[in-house]
């Protein structure tokens, strides 16, 4: 692991362990690592909050013509869902890029870009 994804590759190992986290300020602002401060009034008190295990899509798109690095992905959906204090954003996976809608309840998970071989954060549908 390299101190530019110190935290991050953490993060992902815990959703990976379905023990995924954000952290919170004490004001209640959300962020997701890495993070030394809240992005939002600068506190530097961040505590690790439980993810809920599902989230709902606020906004997606279907690529049909991808960037080289997801090439063997096409077509696919990227989505931004609400979990609560944090938004996450990933590759949708478990139903067809063009069943995806606003509102489709996803759970995090990580997953493996079939382009680069790279591990990624999906959103898996139930």
């Amino acid at each position: 692991m390299t101190d530019e994804n110190a935290g991050y590759d953490e993060w992902l190992e815990a959703i990976d362990d379905g023990e995924g986290y954000s952290l919170v300020c004490p004001s209640g602002h959300g962020s997701l690592p890495p993070r030394r401060v809240c992005p939002d009034c600068g506190s530097p008190d961040l505590d690790r909050t439980p993810l809920p295990e599902t989230g709902t899509v606020e906004t997606f798109t279907v690529c049909y013509v991808a960037a080289p690095d997801f090439a063997d992905e096409e077509p696919y959906a990227t989505a931004i869902a609400d979990f609560g204090d944090v938004r996450l954003t990933g590759v949708v996976r478990g139903v067809d890029p063009e069943d995806v809608s606003v509102g489709t309840v996803v759970e995090p998970a990580i997953g493996t870009n079939e382009t680069t071989g790279d591990d990624l954060l999906v959103l898996r549908t139930r």
